[in-house]
């Protein structure tokens, strides 16, 4: 099991509460797709953008910690791809001394 960071950028034209709703189903999307979602989201809300994306100047930002095999989430990075209301997204893997120091993993 590998520890992961992402970041997703959601439009900022939709409401909070369907952007929260969007937040639940990448949550659901990883979990079916065999990972976990490490504690809750990191919600951070509406921010502006630091340059327009998609002729946007707001999007709502969202951190998730997850646990997956290798390669499953390639699946959940095609559907940002394809979804018009993610307008970035950024998928890190941790190191494994970040990942045990999060309580994601256990030291090596």
């Amino acid at each position: 099991m590998r520890a992961y960071e992402l970041m997703v950028i959601i439009s900022g034209q939709l409401d909070e509460n369907t952007a929260h709703g969007y937040v639940k189903t990448i949550s659901n999307s990883i979990t079916q797709m065999g990972g976990s979602v490490h504690g809750s989201p990191d919600w951070w809300g509406k921010r502006r953008l630091a340059y327009p994306i998609q002729k946007q100047e707001d999007g709502f930002y969202a951190v998730f910690n997850i646990v997956a095999p290798g390669g499953v989430l390639d699946e959940v990075e095609r559907g940002f791809r394809l979804s018009d209301d993610v307008l970035r997204h950024k998928l890190l893997r941790l190191p494994d001394t970040e990942a045990a120091r999060r309580g994601m993993t256990s030291a090596a």
